[in-house]
């Protein structure tokens, strides 16, 4: 029976690598075609990947806790039922393997500067020209594999300003002048008595390598607008209770907000928009990525084209995805496809903050806590109830012109939504 590889699959969009969580079969474990074998987890979501084919595995070639390349071999299988064509096209394939990826790895390098901060990070503390290394990952890409196999080698690249030096030659000791040393890298903080060392690990890992990623490639800029909702929050306190009796789900206030931004993202498309070093890219369908925490971690699920429900409709796929979120059960298809991020930070009481662009969208939008305050209101104070919208942008896309444009018109749909103009359907 031929043998067959099993690779790490794309598990969502922008996704570069994943890291093994668990292996689910063993060797000589008999599987099914799309039978899960091992869980995976990624910058965008934890899923099981399924088995290409039905047979036996012969040999787990990554080990629980490694982080592979998207396309790079993580078992093989013992196929059963293939015939003598495919058993022979299967062995061409592994005797011409590595001249094809030799050949690959010289012709394709359209990945060989996208470093992930693992690689930067090792690169630095080890003073690494990443210029210099030859990667092995899909479009020459460099790995964490790659960097600690030079380090292993003790052949490490320097810069070229450093390696290049001509040699000195000897100076009078009255002109002899000391060279700073480059400074080494800030040694790992020691564990005190009474310390607890929590492992970073799973998606608390996946959130800092991501956050980094963000904070390292994109100019962050932030602007804030208040907001009255007054009316607002008066009208979805008369309707709450009918609505949750009929649809059998709550109306909260982020499904108002949620469907005032979908709105606002169709008059000003170009928050829409991702950055793709030599073009911008505008998107045509408005998906909106939002936060929803499982205890210790975060997950990014998207509304799928929330310019084109109702509020009522935007209330369910938050309540559904939420859902999902907390009892594991969601897929990378609802990962995928986000377009524009909305958080809910006011849901933890607070009333100003500035968020970590998703990367790679363009902006963020943070709802704040609603609060009442004192608010001048025809020469006089009233009590109004007030909320900040705080929007992150990538300064490479947007401008501040558009970007106040946008919460203007955010800002002017919130207070306008009452019992006489709304419709929740």
């Amino acid at each position: 029976m031929p043998t067959e590889k099993i690779n790490m699959p794309q598990l969502g969009e922008s996704v570069t690598e994943g890291t093994i969580n668990s292996w689910l079969v063993a060797v000589g474990d008999h599987v099914n075609k799309y039978d899960p074998i091992a869980e995976v987890m990624t910058d965008k979501v934890n899923a099981e990947v399924p088995s290409s084919f039905t047979g036996t595995i012969k040999e787990l070639v990554a080990q629980e806790g490694d982080t592979i390349e998207v396309g790079e071999l993580m078992c093989y299988i013992e196929v059963e039922g293939e015939g003598e064509n495919e058993s022979t096209s299967s062995e061409k394939e592994t005797k011409g393997e590595s001249n094809t990826s030799e050949e690959s790895s010289e012709q394709d390098q359209s990945m060989k500067k996208r470093y992930s901060p693992a690689v930067l990070r090792m690169a630095q503390e080890n003073d690494i020209d990443l210029e210099n290394v030859t990667g092995s990952g899909r479009g020459g890409r460099i790995t964490r594999k790659d960097i600690e196999k030079t380090i292993a080698s003790g052949d490490i690249p320097r810069k070229a300003e450093e390696s290049s030096q001509p040699k000195q030659t000897e100076i009078p000791k009255e002109e002899k002048k000391e060279v700073p040393t480059k400074p080494t890298p800030s040694p790992t903080p020691s564990t005190q008595p009474g310390d607890i060392e929590i492992p970073v690990t799973g998606v608390r890992k996946a959130i800092a390598q991501n956050m980094v990623r963000s904070t390292q490639e994109i100019p962050h800029a932030w602007m804030t607008v208040e907001v009255d909702v007054t009316e607002l929050v008066s009208y979805r306190n008369q309707v709450k209770k009918d609505f949750k009796q009929k649809e059998g789900f709550s109306l909260t206030f982020f499904s108002f907000f949620v469907k005032a931004v979908a709105q606002a993202l169709k008059e000003f498309p170009q928050l829409n928009s991702t950055w793709a070093e030599d073009k911008i890219i505008q998107r045509k369908d408005i998906n909106l990525s939002i936060a929803v925490a499982k205890d210790q971690e975060l997950f990014v699920p998207v509304i799928k084209n929330a310019d084109e429900k109702s509020i009522k409709g935007i209330a369910k796929d938050i309540n559904e995805l939420a859902t999902k979120a907390r009892t594991g059960k969601l897929t990378s298809e609802d990962m995928q496809g986000g377009t524009f991020t909305v958080n809910n930070t006011g849901s933890f009481g607070s009333i100003h903050s500035m968020g970590v662009i998703n990367h790679p969208q363009a902006a963020i939008l943070q709802i704040e806590s609603i609060v009442k305050r004192p608010v001048i209101l025809n020469d006089m104070f009233a009590a109004r109830d007030m909320v900040n919208l705080s929007l992150s942008l990538d300064h490479r896309v947007l401008d501040g012109l558009i970007c106040g444009q946008f919460l203007s018109r955010v800002k002017e749909i919130l207070e306008n939504i009452n019992q006489d103009n709304t419709n929740l359907y």
